[in-house]
C-alpha cells in the first residue's frame, strides 16, 4: 500500500516535465536507461525494503523530487544542515550548477547505486557534488576526467562545451583549464604528425595562393577551414574558451604560422560572415536583433584583435586585416582596440593591393572623400608616413591607385583632392603614372574647373617621373595646362634622345663585337678569305685597363643623368620666366595702346602701333591680346604656341650646356617675338 502511494506520488511529481526530461535523456549515447527512470525505481525499492515513506520534497528549478531523508542526510552535508532547519521541503537556489539532470545523478548516488558518468554529464555532476558537498562523488568525477576525458579529443571538447553554463564553478574546480591544456597539447601533436605533411593548418598551397591578391571572401575561407576537423571543432567554441586555447597553443610552443590561421578562421566565421550576422539578428526574441548581432560581433572582434600578432607574419593574408578594418567601421570598438587594429593594418600596408582597401559607398548627403573609409585610410597612410616605415614607395603607389577609385565622385572638391594627394610626400613617389591617371580622371569628371584649379592640381605632377607612354598621353591631352604639356614635351624629347643613344651604343658595341675575332657570336671569315691585319675596333682604350674604363663609363653616365636633370630644371625655370615676361609685355602693350588711342597725333612722323588702313600692304589681323595666361587659348593655338616656344628654346640653346649671361638678351628678344605672336 505504501509502495503504491509512493509510486503514484512520484508519477504525479514527474509529470509532465520529468517524463519529457527522461525521454530526452534517452537520446544520449551514454545514458541508457535514463537516470530519471533509475532514480524512480530506486526510490520505490528503498521504500519497499525499509518500509519508510519518502517525506522530503526537493525542488530544483521547475521540477520536484520526493526522496527519503536518510540517504540524503548521510551522503550530503548540504542536506544534513538544511533538514535540521526545515523538516519537509528543501528548495535549491538558482545558482545550483547542473540543474535537475545533475541532481538526478546525485540522488541516485545518495541511494548507493553506481552512477553512469559520461562526457555529457561529468562536468555538471562534479560541480553539483561540490555544491552539495557529497563525499566521494567529486573524487570519482575527477578520476573519470583525468583518465578518460583528457585522453580523447572529442570527449575533452564535449566537456569544455558543457562547462559554459557551469561557470565560475567549473573554473574553480580546474575543469576548464585541464580541458584547454589537453586540447592544446593534442592540437600540437596533430601539427607534428609526420603523416599529415602539412605546411599550414587548413590551408594547402593552392588555397594559400588563392587567398593572396584577392578580395576577402568569407564563404571561400569557410570551405578552407572545414578541411581540418580539429580546426573546425576549435572555431565552434565560445570565444572565451577559444582565446584560452590559442594562448595555450603559443605557450606550448606552436609556431605562429600555425596559430594565426586558426584565429583567422574564427574571426571569419563569427565576425566577417554575413550568414552568421543574419542568423544572430533573426534569432533574437527581444526584437532588436541587429543591435544584438553587432554587440556580439564587437566583443569577438575586440578579442580577435588582441590575439593577432603585433608584428607582420606571412601566415595571415593582408586582405584579412583590411576585412577586419572594414567591418570595424560599422561597429563601436573601444579606442584601444581601434588603435591597435589600425597599427596592424599600417604594418601590412606595403604588402597590400588597391583591391584590399575598403571602398566607400555613394552617399547623396556627403562626398566620398569625407566617408569613414577614406578618412580611416588617410589616417593609416599618414601614420605609416610619420613612422617612416619600410616600403614608402609601395605605399605611395598604393595610395595613388586608391585615389583613382574615388576621384570620380562629382562632389569631390579640388581642395580636398589636393589634401589627399599631399598625404604622401612627393619624394616617396617613384612614378607618377597612377597620380596622373587620378588627376586626369578627376578632370574628365569635373570639366568646369578653372585654369588656376587645373594648374594647382597638375602642380603635384613631375613629368620626369612619368613613363614614356604617360608622357605621350599627356602631350595629347587637351585637358592639361599648357605649361604641363610643354614640360611633358621636353621630357618626351629627353626620353627619345636617351633611347636613341642607348640604341646607338648597343649597335656600336654589337658592330665592334662582330669585327673582333675570337669573341662568341663574332664575325668568322670564310676559309678562303684571309684574316684582316688591321687593328680591330675595341670599346676600351689601349692606355687604360678594364677597371679604369668601367669607372670612366660610370662617371660619364652619371654626368649625363645630372646634365639631363639640370636641363629639365633650367627648361622649367625658363618656361616660367618666359610666361611671366610675356604677360608683362602684353600688359605694357595694352596700356600703351590705350594711352595712344585717346589722343590723335597730327604729326605723321610719330610712330603708331595701329595699322594704316590706306596702306597698300595687307596686314594679317591677329586675335586681341588677352591679359590671362596662354593656357586659356584653344587647343590648336596652344599647340602652335608650344611649337614656337620650342623653336625659341632651340635658338636659345636650352638643350646645350652654355649658361652665359649673353643669352639673356636673346631671351628677351624671343619673348618680344612671342608677344608679337
Amino acid at each position: 500500500m505504501i509502495g503504491r502511494e509512493m509510486e503514484m506520488a512520484t508519477e504525479v511529481e514527474m509529470s509532465p516535465a520529468a517524463k519529457e526530461a527522461a525521454a530526452a535523456a534517452m537520446f544520449s549515447p551514454y545514458s541508457s536507461p535514463s537516470t530519471a527512470f533509475l532514480l524512480q525505481r530506486r526510490v520505490l525499492s528503498w521504500a519497499k525494503e525499509t518500509g519508510s515513506p519518502a517525506t522530503v520534497r526537493v525542488r530544483v528549478a521547475d521540477r520536484s523530487f520526493i526522496l527519503h531523508r536518510d540517504p540524503l542526510s548521510s551522503r550530503s552535508r548540504y542536506f544534513s544542515q538544511a533538514m535540521e532547519e526545515v523538516s519537509g521541503d528543501v528548495e535549491l537556489p538558482d545558482s545550483f550548477p547542473g540543474g535537475s539532470d545533475a541532481f538526478e545523478v546525485i540522488g541516485l548516488f545518495c541511494y548507493g547505486d553506481a552512477v553512469a558518468l559520461d562526457p555529457f554529464n561529468v562536468a555538471a555532476v562534479r560541480c553539483a557534488a561540490e555544491f552539495l558537498d557529497v563525499g566521494g562523488l567529486g573524487a570519482r568525477c575527477d578520476l573519470y576526467i583525468n583518465q578518460v576525458v583528457l585522453q580523447s579529443w572529442d570527449d575533452a571538447l564535449i566537456v569544455l562545451q558543457r562547462c559554459q553554463p557551469l561557470l565560475p564553478v567549473a573554473e574553480e574546480l580546474l575543469i576548464v583549464s585541464r580541458c584547454v591544456e589537453s586540447l592544446a597539447f593534442m592540437a600540437c601533436m596533430e601539427i607534428l604528425d609526420p603523416e599529415q605533411r602539412r605546411d599550414q593548418p587548413g590551408v594547402d598551397d593552392a588555397g594559400a595562393r588563392g587567398l593572396v591578391g584577392r578580395r576577402w571572401d568569407a564563404e571561400v575561407v569557410k570551405e578552407l577551414a572545414a578541411r581540418d576537423l580539429w580546426i573546425k571543432d576549435l572555431i565552434a567554441l565560445p570565444f572565451e574558451f577559444f582565446k584560452r586555447i590559442v594562448q595555450a597553443l603559443r605557450r606550448q610552443g606552436m609556431k605562429e604560422k600555425y596559430v594565426s590561421p586558426v584565429v583567422l578562421f574564427y574571426a571569419n566565421k563569427w565576425v566577417l560572415s554575413k550568414k552568421t550576422h543574419k542568423f544572430w539578428a533573426s534569432t533574437d526574441e527581444a526584437g532588436d536583433g541587429e543591435i544584438d548581432a553587432n554587440r556580439r560581433a564587437t566583443e569577438i572582434l575586440q578579442g580577435v584583435v588582441e590575439l593577432l600578432p603585433v608584428e607582420a607574419s606571412g601566415a595571415v593574408p593582408v586582405a584579412f586585416y583590411f576585412a577586419l578594418l572594414s567591418r570595424s567601421l560599422a561597429l563601436e570598438l573601444k579606442e584601444e582596440s581601434r588603435t591597435r587594429l589600425r597599427d596592424q593594418v599600417a604594418s601590412q600596408l606595403q604588402f597590400a593591393s588597391a583591391d584590399d582597401l575598403p571602398l566607400p559607398e555613394q552617399d547623396a548627403d556627403r562626398s566620398v572623400a569625407d566617408s569613414p573609409e577614406v578618412v580611416t585610410m588617410e589616417s593609416i597612410v599618414s601614420n605609416h608616413v610619420a613612422m617612416q616605415r619600410q616600403g614608402a614607395e609601395a605605399v605611395a603607389g598604393l595610395w595613388d591607385r586608391y585615389l583613382v577609385h574615388i576621384v570620380a565622385d562629382p562632389k569631390l572638391r579640388p581642395e580636398r583632392l589636393a589634401e589627399l594627394i599631399g598625404v604622401v610626400p612627393a619624394g616617396n613617389r617613384k612614378t607618377h603614372d597612377h597620380l596622373y591617371e587620378a588627376i586626369n580622371t578627376y578632370l574628365v569628371e569635373h570639366p568646369s574647373l578653372s585654369g588656376e584649379e587645373k594648374a594647382a592640381l597638375c602642380g603635384h605632377l613631375e613629368c620626369r617621373k612619368l613613363s614614356h607612354e604617360a608622357c605621350i598621353q599627356a602631350v595629347q591631352n587637351e585637358r592639361m595646362p599648357l605649361r604641363f604639356i610643354v614640360q611633358a614635351l621636353f621630357v618626351q624629347q629627353m626620353h627619345t634622345h636617351r633611347a636613341f643613344a642607348e640604341r646607338s651604343d648597343s649597335f656600336r658595341y654589337m658592330l665592334s663585337g662582330e669585327l673582333i675575332p675570337g669573341v662568341a657570336g663574332a664575325y668568322t671569315p670564310s676559309p678562303g678569305c684571309p684574316v684582316p691585319t688591321s687593328q680591330p675596333l675595341s670599346t676600351t682604350s689601349p692606355y687604360t685597363d678594364a677597371h679604369t674604363s668601367a669607372a670612366l663609363d660610370g662617371k660619364l653616365r652619371a654626368r649625363g643623368e645630372d646634365d639631363a636633370t639640370s636641363d629639365y630644371e633650367t627648361a622649367s625655370f625658363r618656361i616660367q620666366a618666359l610666361e611671366q615676361e610675356i604677360i608683362s609685355l602684353k600688359k605694357t602693350l595694352q596700356r600703351h595702346n590705350t594711352l595712344k588711342g585717346g589722343s590723335v597725333r597730327k604729326d605723321s612722323k610719330e610712330p603708331s602701333f595701329r595699322a594704316d588702313a590706306a596702306a597698300p600692304v595687307a596686314i594679317r589681323r591677329r586675335a586681341p591680346v588677352s591679359g590671362s595666361c596662354i593656357g586659356s587659348m584653344r587647343w590648336g593655338s596652344q599647340r602652335r604656341c608650344a611649337s614656337r616656344i620650342l623653336r625659341v628654346f632651340t635658338r636659345l640653346a636650352v638643350f646645350g650646356r652654355s649658361r652665359s649671361r649673353g643669352k639673356q638678351s636673346k631671351c628677351r628678344a624671343a619673348a618680344e617675338q612671342l608677344s608679337c605672336l
